[in-house]
């Protein structure tokens, strides 16, 4: 083996366990240990700094902190009541309907954090309909997982973006979200239809019948007095909101709109002369950051939110995290990559060429070890476009792969799901792969990757 090989295993050794005791810290655990792996490889390596991710960090802290104004104004409280009233329409299609209307507002929000209040719903409306929990509730959590590869505002599209939003590739926001969102639509229908027919209906399930019949559990349908409810209205019609929140958060949507119209259009984005006298427009970076800014100011007018409780919302604190994971996961695989493309592309291009499942499979499993869509795409989506991959493929295959987040139960939102389900049906497991997230989560990552690489094959 050559010097340069024996290197760049040594180096990819390095990577792979700052990787992995990132992810055992957890949190901002994964950024720390990115950051040491960056000065192992510079200054025991000798490598040069790669370049550090600081459009991806400029969108992350502006859309973050106008979704953190928007929640302390109320604009998530409003967003949860809204999608409760479309998910009680159709009580009996639950199961569709829920993870599509979670996948709605996700998008939206940038955010999965916006599911844990629809979770109580979810069991409210489809236990009182005699419709297995588990059902609806595995696939909105599942869905979660890439709804934020289709939002134009979320961290792991900030991640993307930057990526490839540049020469050569030039794949823009909209092409992105031309492959991203018609894929995530047919892997969360396709997902649903199978999970619907999957494990026991609650009235048939032994177990969930013994616990009605013991008195520990209301019946399905019944006023709920028992404790399990601790007498309280369903959770759907709890859910209360103020003109504030919903005018806040309508100023986001609206800002949503607006990022996605200037991505169509970019000849209206304002241009300047560069070099040489030719007038470029401003990237989609500038114009994202720009926008979030200007709808954070609107939201300070329309919902008068407490500035000061801004740092204390589930949005912000969540958003920094991913934020500085990212930042350190970045630094380290920019800093790899650019000391050995050449040797990446010769050796790991060919077999993501030969198999370009192993890209998807790559994604899949960073997304499963760290939880984070963000720190999956830096890793990751460098490679596969370093190694040859059209920009539309590994778009397509990216999407569905960010599904992985839900391999392990050690989610907040899978564990969220299984105490809001007081049936029991929706379960944590305890081999780690037993869980009632698995075979959801699989079935959605293989469509949503099979759709999206169609379809991003024929966008780019």
């Amino acid at each position: 083996m050559s010097t340069d090989n024996v290197k760049l295993v040594l180096e990819a050794l390095v990577v792979l366990g700052c990787i992995v005791m990132g992810t055992r810290a957890g949190g901002v655990g994964v950024g720390l240990w990115g950051g040491l792996g960056t000065a192992v490889l510079v200054f025991v390596f000798g490598e040069p700094p790669g370049e550090p991710p600081a459009a991806a960090m400029a969108i992350i802290l502006a859309v973050v902190t106008t979704a953190a104004l928007m929640q302390a104004a109320g604009g998530i409280d409003w967003m949860v009541a809204m999608a409760a009233r479309v998910i009680e329409k159709r009580p009996h299609q639950i199961t569709l309907i829920a993870p599509l209307t979670a996948f709605v507002f996700s998008i939206g929000a940038g955010t999965s954090n916006i599911i844990y209040p629809l979770l109580p719903v979810i069991y409210d409306v489809s236990y009182r309909n005699h419709i297995r929990p588990s059902r609806p509730l595995t696939v909105t959590v599942v869905q979660s997982g890439m709804a934020l590869a289709a939002s134009p505002v979320s961290a792991a599209m900030a991640a993307m973006l930057t990526l490839t939003d540049v020469a050569p590739y030039n794949l823009g926001l909209t092409q992105i979200l031309a492959i991203t969102v018609p894929a995530c639509v047919v892997g969360i229908i396709a997902t649903s239809l199978v999970v619907n027919r999957m494990w026991a209906d609650l009235d048939d399930d032994p177990d969930v019948q013994a616990r009605i019949a013991s008195g520990e559990l209301a019946a399905p349908g019944s006023p709920a007095p028992s404790e399990v409810f601790d007498g309280a209205p369903p959770a759907s019609t709890a859910l209360t909101y103020t003109a504030a929140g919903r005018n806040s958060a309508l100023a986001f949507f609206a800002g949503v709109l607006v990022i996605v119209f200037f991505g169509l259009f970019p000849d209206l984005r304002p241009s300047f002369p560069v070099e040489g006298g030719e007038s470029v427009s401003i990237d989609m970076t500038t114009t994202i950051v720009m926008v979030m800014f200007t709808v954070g100011v609107v939201i300070l007018f329309l919902g008068r939110p407490n500035v000061a409780e801004v740092p204390d919302q589930s949005v912000f604190k969540a958003g920094m995290i991913s934020a500085i994971a990212l930042f350190g996961i970045a630094w380290l695989t920019a800093t790899f990559i650019s000391a050995h493309e050449e040797q990446i592309i010769d050796t790991i291009g060919g077999w993501v060429t030969d198999w370009k499942v192993l890209f998807a499979l790559a994604v899949f499993l960073v997304a499963a070890l760290t939880t984070s869509q963000s720190t999956a795409t830096r890793t990751i989506v460098p490679i596969g476009l370093a190694a040859g991959l059209s920009p539309g493929l590994v778009t397509g295959m990216w999407a569905g792969a960010l599904s992985g987040v839900y391999t392990l139960p050690a989610n907040g939102t899978q564990i969220a799901a299984a105490n809001f389900d007081h049936s029991g049906t929706t379960k944590l497991g305890t081999k780690l792969i037993d869980h009632s997230f698995f075979v959801p989560m699989l079935i959605m990552t293989v469509v949503t990757v099979a759709v999206g690489a169609a379809i991003g094959a024929l966008v780019a």
